[in-house]
Formats: structure tokens, C-alpha cells, sequence
């Protein structure tokens, strides 16, 4: 049954009960029943404030991620011209993953296409309304990149320093903080990072011990990158999310003993 029967229904129902009543009681039970439709009428002219107001609350739950998401995922091609397209995606990733089951659980199945464009406008005013720390803070040379992130790292606890150029097997920093070692390769991109980001990282985890591994980057991340991430257990992260970065031990079983190369952390 659709919003709009469901309406119908109360509206109908409680007219034949109200005009029983007041049949039987005379005005005042005839007042109540207008007072009853009229408060049944109100309450659908104000559902779609109220259903904005719902979109509101749970996209300012995630604002800050959204608001990384949406510098990450844009970006300007060689060309000149604004690319949203990874944007777009994610924002309509949260959209069906977050919003919308919320919106059924409080009883709007119905999501037509005003509704969708209705909540992927509040993302957007969401996430544009976020202030972001400068961009320009991250250095755009690759190893003052590199030396940055490590320095964002330090300050949320842990002891990280940046690998040797040579013969670091896809790890640029290494990382420790309450025993669970992390490996993080960086890269500071004009576009999004593919997938073979995430195959090295994954490769030096093991190489260097590790318990985590992380690509972070200035930009965001393509599809494939994302797929690949999400099966191999690498994080995917802007540089600004290493302050709020925790260790997390893995579940399977970590190799026993430290290698030379990984307990020998070189400052470049």
C-alpha cells in the first residue's frame, strides 16, 4: 500500500468512526473528529520536512568523511575540465548504503526520483559545508610528501619513519604504536590512485611484519582500487584521516620475529 492509500485509508476510516460518534455524541464529538483529520492532513503536508530533516541528520554524521570523500574524488584533468565522476559515485554509494535503508526503516519505501535528487543535494550541501584543513599544507614533492604523512602519524602516537628509497618493497613509511606495526605507501597525485598502489602495499606487509597496511593520498582512489582494497585489508586513506588513525591488530596469525629490514626504521 502506498503513502498516498495509506492516507486515504486513515482519512476514510476516520470520518465513518468520527461521523458514528458524532451521531451519537452530537457537536463536540463532531469537533474532535475534524480536529482528528485535520491533524492527519497536516501531518502529510509535513512529511517531507520531516523526511529532509531525517536525510540531514544522518549525512551530518558522516559529514567530515564526506567532505574527504568529495576532495578526493574530484579533481582536474589534463584538459582543464572539474572530474566528479568518483564523487558522484560515492555520493550515491552513501545514498543507497546509509540514507535509504534509514528511510525504510522509518516507513518511506517509495524513493522516486525527486526524493533521490532531493538526498543527494543535502550530501552535497553536507559535504561542501565542511572546513577542510588548506590542501596546500601537504607538499606536493613526493618524498617532503612522504616525511609529511610520517609527521601526521607521529602526532596521533605513533613512532614512524620513513623507509630507504631503495629497497623498500612499496613501503615509503613504517609505523608502530602499541605493538601493531602499520605500512604505508604515499602518494601525493593530481588523479586518483589505481590498484597497483594497492598490490605493493599488500606485498610489503608481509616484507616489512606488518599488522596494517594503508595507501594514503592527496587524491582519491578508482574503482578498481577501492575492489581490490577491500579484499586485500588495505586501508584507503586521505592524509588528513592519519590523526584519527588507531592500530588495529590483525586476526590471522602475525609471522614471528622481526626481521633486520624490519626493525631497521631509517629517517631519509
Amino acid at each position: 500500500m502506498t503513502e498516498t492509500s495509506r492516507l486515504v485509508a486513515r482519512l476514510f476510516w476516520t470520518s465513518v468512526i468520527g461521523g458514528c460518534l458524532a451521531f451519537w455524541f452530537g457537536p463536540p464529538a463532531a469537533a474532535a473528529t475534524g480536529l482528528a483529520l485535520a491533524a492527519l492532513l497536516a501531518h502529510r503536508l509535513d512529511r517531507p520536512r520531516r523526511i529532509r530533516r531525517l536525510i540531514r541528520r544522518v549525512a551530518r554524521r558522516h559529514a567530515r568523511t564526506l567532505a574527504l570523500r568529495r576532495r578526493q574524488e574530484c579533481f582536474v584533468d589534463a584538459y582543464g575540465n572539474l572530474i566528479e565522476d568518483g564523487w558522484e559515485r560515492e555520493r550515491a554509494y552513501f545514498a543507497e548504503r546509509s540514507v535509504v535503508p534509514l528511510l525504510e526503516a522509518h516507513g518511506q519505501g517509495e524513493i522516486d526520483d525527486a526524493l533521490w535528487e532531493d538526498i543527494l543535494g543535502i550530501i552535497e550541501a553536507v559535504a561542501a559545508g565542511v572546513d577542510l584543513p588548506d590542501e596546500s599544507e601537504a607538499p606536493e614533492d613526493g618524498i617532503a610528501y612522504e616525511r609529511y604523512c610520517a609527521a601526521q602519524l607521529r602526532e596521533a602516537g605513533w613512532q614512524a619513519r620513513a623507509t630507504r628509497a631503495s629497497g623498500d618493497q612499496g613501503a615509503d613509511i613504517v609505523a608502530e604504536q602499541a605493538g601493531v606495526r602499520l605500512v604505508v605507501q604515499c602518494k601525493r597525485y593530481a588523479k586518483p590512485v589505481g590498484n597497483g598502489a594497492v598490490q605493493e602495499i599488500a606485498a610489503a606487509m608481509p616484507y616489512w611484519s606488518g599488522d596494517m597496511a594503508a595507501v594514503v593520498s592527496n587524491a582519491g582512489f578508482t574503482p578498481a582500487a577501492r575492489k581490490l582494497a577491500a579484499a586485500a585489508g588495505v586501508l584507503l586513506l586521505h592524509h588528513d584521516d592519519l590523526a584519527a588513525l588507531r592500530p588495529v591488530r590483525r586476526v590471522e596469525a602475525r609471522r614471528t620475529g622481526r626481521s633486520a629490514k624490519g626493525s631497521a626504521l631509517v629517517e631519509r
